[in-house]
C-alpha cells in the first residue's frame, strides 16, 4: 500500500488545484496541503487540509477532513465534508487520492443543495443567496490563509 500511495502522492503533487502537499509527520497515510479554490466566495484564500487513509486503502476510501474554518453548507464545524465520492456506498478502489482532491476542490467551487451537513447555511444560501455569498466571503478572509504566488514557469 504505500508504495501506490507514494506514486498517487506524486500524481497528486502534479495537479494544480492543490499546493504543499506532503506526508503529514512521515506518515505517507496522511497527507496535508493546501487547496485554491476558483470561484467566489473561497477564491479570496486557501484552505488547509489533511486527507488519511485507512490500513485497507484503496479497499477502502480516505476521508478528507478541511482544517481551515470555511463557511459552507458542506462542511462541518468540525472539518468534515460532505464527500459522496469517498462514502463507503460509491468508493470503488481504482478511484486515486488525485480524484478525491478533485472532487474536494469542487466542493469549494461550486455550492450544491445536494451536499449538506449544514442545513441552516443551505437554507440561507437558498433564501438569501447574496448574504450568503457575502457572509462566506468575509469569513474566508478572516480565516483562510493566504494565497500562494504562483508557481514559476
Amino acid at each position: 500500500m504505500a508504495g501506490r500511495l507514494a506514486k498517487e502522492l506524486e500524481e497528486a503533487r502534479s495537479w494544480g488545484g492543490a499546493r504543499e502537499l506532503r506526508p503529514l509527520g512521515g506518515d505517507v497515510r496522511r497527507w496535508g496541503g493546501i487547496l485554491l479554490p476558483n470561484n467566489p466566495p473561497y477564491n479570496a484564500g486557501a484552505f488547509r487540509f489533511e486527507l488519511s487513509f485507512s490500513p485497507h486503502h484503496p479497499l477502502s476510501p480516505p476521508c478528507a477532513t478541511l482544517c481551515t474554518p470555511i463557511l459552507h453548507p458542506a462542511v462541518d464545524p468540525e472539518g468534515r465534508v460532505c464527500q459522496p465520492l469517498t462514502s463507503p456506498e460509491h468508493w470503488v478502489p481504482s478511484i486515486r487520492a488525485v480524484h478525491v482532491l478533485q472532487d474536494l476542490l469542487l466542493l469549494l467551487d461550486t455550492l450544491d443543495p445536494q451536499r449538506v451537513l449544514r442545513p441552516d447555511l443551505a437554507r440561507q444560501l437558498q433564501e438569501h443567496p447574496q448574504e450568503f455569498l457575502r457572509r462566506a466571503e468575509q469569513h474566508t478572509r478572516q480565516h483562510a490563509e493566504r494565497r500562494p504566488d504562483p508557481p514559476a514557469p
